[in-house]
């Protein structure tokens, strides 16, 4: 690429250091789209015979085809994928091939193909959380009134029903592709003509080149196009949040499936034993799904890291993009299908959950807000349900069955009736709140949202 300059060969220990082969090769198919694109340019501009351009096109074809087809043998000596899909052109169809590089830089290049790699895994990947949303619509669904605790510091707090607990999951996840699809938008953007870093006094047209690649836009500055990075940060970022959901979902789905909680189970196919404990039945895709969460956070750092300090342009550090981007791509498509397959087998033990949620306690609140009702202002209403309480662990007597009207005389005989739970689930009919009907209405709306 550079014997002009060089004198030397390059070290070996500087080319292994150095290459990116071994990890960019997946890259092929968007270099070999970016630079028929570019060649096509090239003969609007004058530069390639349209009988160049066919040899080009059908050379970058029958090599994209071995590289699928696994028969294409790659070199570290030509560093990247950019390279060697070139030289090997070059060395099959001679002087066309060679003129292929006129106006590009594998700075644009590598720009132009990350861009259009992430933009076709986004895709990708919101396929993929949209059919984990409908593994928890479909459960949802069949325990939409399943009533059982809602918790805050781990503690019971008020009842909800099964179905109101997993739509708040796909609330995460529907952010979550949100927020993809605006990283797309982002980054749907043309570098490809920005050359090195300074464009190019051979003016191709940048925007026929986008129009054939489908970007919305073209860069319109040069500098910034071959420097920007904030698009694989922001990617990862949001795979990050991915794994945050999907790690929470984890934690709760673990306590669910623990003999103390008993509140879920999943299938023999989705779970593993212990190789000492015959007993044992572990959640093995939650913890997994928890522990990769870390992975996800750690290659968001080290992209942030390494663009952190970096000089405009390009700086070799940039190379150090690649392999979080693939890992954290690979890892959020593997978490979310299994996640998708697991949930769909996962049975919820509704007896257990509703003994849970007999507890009268979680009606704690219901009785304050009975007081306030009555008159009583909200603080010394919970003033006296505290006490209530106390009397209750106290006399080891359950809050429902302590005469109340004993304790003050804000209570009356019928403050009894507070404690049941589909009362007190049919009340909540604020929106967002967890009463059935709203828990099946919002069910309806993400069945009508996730067939568009």
């Amino acid at each position: 690429m550079w014997k002009g300059r060089f004198q030397e060969a390059t070290a070996d220990l500087v080319e292994q250091f150095g290459e990116s082969i071994s990890f960019d090769w997946r890259l092929y198919s968007y270099d070999v789209a970016g630079s028929i694109a570019h060649a096509r340019a090239q003969v609007t501009a004058g530069l390639l015979t349209q009988e160049e351009f066919d040899q080009i096109e059908a050379g970058l074809k029958q090599i994209e085809g071995e590289i699928e087809r696994g028969e294409f043998e790659f070199s570290t000596a030509l560093e990247d994928i950019h390279m060697n899909i070139e030289a090997e052109l070059t060395k099959r169809i001679g002087a066309p091939g060679a003129k292929l590089h006129t106006a590009r830089s594998r700075n644009d290049q590598v720009a132009t193909d990350t861009r259009l790699y992430c933009r076709t895994e986004i895709d990708l990947m919101i396929e993929l959380i949209e059919q984990l949303e409908l593994s928890l619509l479909d459960r949802a669904e069949k325990y939409a009134a399943t009533v059982l605790p809602a918790y805050t510091h781990l503690q019971r707090g008020q009842p909800v029903t099964v179905g109101h607990h997993l739509l708040a999951y796909i609330e995460m996840l529907a952010r979550d592709k949100s927020r993809l699809q605006d990283c797309q938008k982002r980054l749907n953007v043309s570098p490809l003509g920005s050359g090195a870093l300074a464009g190019s006094t051979i003016n191709l047209d940048r925007q026929q080149i986008a129009d054939e690649l489908e970007f919305a836009a073209v860069s319109t500055n040069s500098m910034d196009a071959v420097a920007d990075r904030d698009y694989i940060a922001e990617l990862l970022f949001d795979l990050a949040m991915v794994g945050a959901h999907l790690s929470r979902m984890s934690e709760d789905f673990i306590l669910w499936s623990s003999s103390e909680f008993g509140f879920c189970t999943f299938s023999d196919a989705h779970t593993t034993g212990s190789s000492l404990m015959p007993q044992k039945k572990n959640p093995d895709v939650c913890e997994i799904t928890r522990g990769k969460t870390g992975r996800l956070y750690g290659n968001l750092t080290a992209i942030l890291t390494a663009i952190k300090g970096l000089p405009l342009t390009y700086n070799r550090d940039l190379q150090e993009d690649k392999e979080p981007l693939f890992d954290s791509i690979d890892t959020i498509k593997l978490t979310l299908k299994v996640n998708a397959e697991m949930i769909a087998a996962m049975k919820i033990n509704e007896e257990v959950c509703e003994a849970a949620a007999s507890d009268p306690l979680l009606l704690a609140t219901d009785l304050a807000d009975y007081l306030v009702k009555k008159g009583v202002p909200f603080r010394q209403a919970h003033e006296l349900v505290g006490k209530a309480v106390a009397e209750s662990v106290s006399q080891q007597t359950p809050l429902n069955e302590l005469d109340l009207t004993q304790i003050d005389t804000a209570y009356e005989d019928d403050a009894k009736a507070v404690f049941n739970l589909q009362t007190a689930l049919k009340a909540r009919t604020n929106p967002g709140a967890p009463s059935i009907e709203n828990v099946k209405s919002q069910i309806a709306r993400w069945k009508d949202l996730l067939s568009k």
